[in-house]
């Protein structure tokens, strides 16, 4: 049997994101011209006994003493093998039905791009995909990330990561 896997055709796993996944907004140092797009990502061999998927993506290296939190979906239905790109749009529309997104360290829903501070060494963005052992969450999209990250974590019984880097020179 397969492990379970997860990646992107966007970038290559531990390389560089393009400009499409930065920030799109000037507030934290970015031009402003990044799309604030999600990659498009898919995955295989999720385990069999998983009933929904969950999907983080998170910034260790953001200076905060806590890291930073991109996007948080949860309740994803377990037979879907791919998002595609901007599936993290903050209406949601792209994901697939039940899919909730939660706020993320930015206060918006969906998807927040990449913003290290300009200058500073390139920074890590871990995209996991978690197997879950429940059918949903209950979470709104009013649920914060981090309550939701704690039922994600308790009902985990699988994951899978694939890390991509951005940095502003």
């Amino acid at each position: 049997m397969a492990d379970f896997r997860l990646w992107s055709d966007d970038f290559p796993i531990n390389g560089f994101m393009p400009k499409d996944q930065e920030c799109d907004d000037k507030m934290f140092g970015v031009d402003g011209n990044g799309a604030n797009a999600s990659p498009a990502l898919q995955w295989e061999a999720v385990p069999e006994d998983a009933q929904s998927l969950a999907l983080t993506v998170y910034d260790p290296d953001a200076p905060t003493g806590s890291g930073f939190w991109h996007w948080v979906v949860v309740n994803i239905p377990p037979d879907t093998r791919s998002l595609p790109r901007n599936a993290g749009k903050a209406d949601g529309s792209l994901l697939p039905p039940g899919a909730v997104q939660v706020r993320n360290d930015y206060g918006t829903q969906g998807f927040g791009g990449a913003a290290p501070p300009r200058g500073d060494k390139p920074h890590r963005y871990i995209f996991r995909l978690h197997a879950l052992k429940v059918p949903h969450l209950p979470v709104t999209a009013e649920t914060t990330n981090a309550v939701a990250r704690f039922m994600t974590h308790m009902n985990e019984i699988d994951s899978t990561i694939y890390t991509g880097l951005y940095e502003l020179k």
